[in-house]
């Protein structure tokens, strides 16, 4: 059904005239009652009769009345539901318990009128492309690729340099360290079971596994944070590696610790993906406010992968 029809039914209806509906949608009399004809053709009816005071419904068009609205009610709601600064911007975060996440919700309370709709992606790859298909505005991820070589439309700024801790069981041998160099690490266990091949977070562990001769093992099944935190706590050997900023609450009786690690400290680089041509303002706001607090990356005493810098 043309809703250019039906916008034009409703207005005539409105106006009670063809001549006051057609100045109200700028168009001329003759086309109103184009739009009017091709209307009640493809309804099979006749909505109005003309009068010498103007246009009176007939009872179809009574009928048809309602939901002629609904109609145009329908096609606004559809139009705000994409239209930029109508939606929420779409914002992907890895983890709601990570830097990212972190990052957003200061956002949120630096911009509240902001409405957004948080999603977890599982790795770069699966984030950009979502970039690229406009299904979400923006990613937070560490691009293990040199901007030259991301795909055409796309962009990235790095926003947060996050500094990797230690942590530990109460037994470990570094749980009363107030903080540990990298190489010190060498010959310790550490256990990520989450690293995935392939992923940017699996790239940045190996390359700082290389970088400092670290043991970092993946085996086991992967049963989530709460399982790990136990076992670490339990543990006189195991140790893991944890973000800064990651959140994370266990019981007190687990006494574990997190220790910094310095000389050099290991940052976790993360960077905002987006579109080049996505008009939402809302993302230029976020741009913005990340941007206010960008990293330095000339500091001599962090590391950060080769791809990173």
């Amino acid at each position: 059904m043309d809703l250019d029809a039906v916008r034009t039914f409703v207005a005539v209806a409105d106006a009670g005239q063809f001549q006051e509906a057609a100045a109200h949608l700028s168009i001329t009399q003759q086309a109103v009652s184009k739009r009017i004809a091709a209307l009640e053709k493809d309804l099979g009816v006749r909505v109005f009769t003309r009068t010498a005071r103007g246009a009176q419904l007939t009872i179809d068009g009574q009928a048809f009345l309602p939901h002629a609205r609904d109609l145009l009610q329908a096609e606004e709601r559809a139009a705000a539901s994409v239209r930029p600064g109508s939606r929420p911007l779409r914002v992907d975060v890895i983890g709601r318990r990570l830097a990212p996440a972190g990052l957003l919700r200061g956002f949120h309370r630096a911009h509240p009128e902001t409405e957004l709709d948080v999603v977890t992606l599982f790795d770069a790859d699966t984030a950009i492309a979502a970039v690229r298909a406009g299904t979400i505005d923006a990613s937070f991820r560490a691009v293990t690729l040199p901007a030259r070589q991301l795909p055409d439309g796309i962009e990235a700024a790095r926003v947060l340099d996050e500094p990797i801790q230690l942590l530990t069981g109460p037994a470990h041998e570094f749980a009363a360290a107030r903080a540990v160099a990298p190489a010190q690490l060498a010959g310790h266990r550490i256990w990520m079971p989450g690293i995935v091949a392939g992923t940017e977070w699996a790239a940045y562990y190996d390359d700082l596994a290389a970088a400092f001769g670290l043991t970092i093992e993946a085996t086991g099944p992967d049963f989530g944070t709460e399982p790990l935190l136990d076992t670490i706590a339990d543990s006189a050997v195991l140790a893991t590696f944890v973000g800064e900023q990651t959140r994370f609450v266990w019981p007190a009786d687990d006494d574990l610790r997190r220790v910094a690690v310095h000389h050099p400290t290991p940052v976790y680089p993360h960077s905002l993906i987006w579109r080049s041509d996505n008009p939402h303002p809302a993302l230029t706001t976020l741009r913005n406010y990340l941007g206010s607090n960008r990293p330095d990356h000339r500091d001599a005493e962090t590391w950060t992968p080769t791809w990173a810098q």
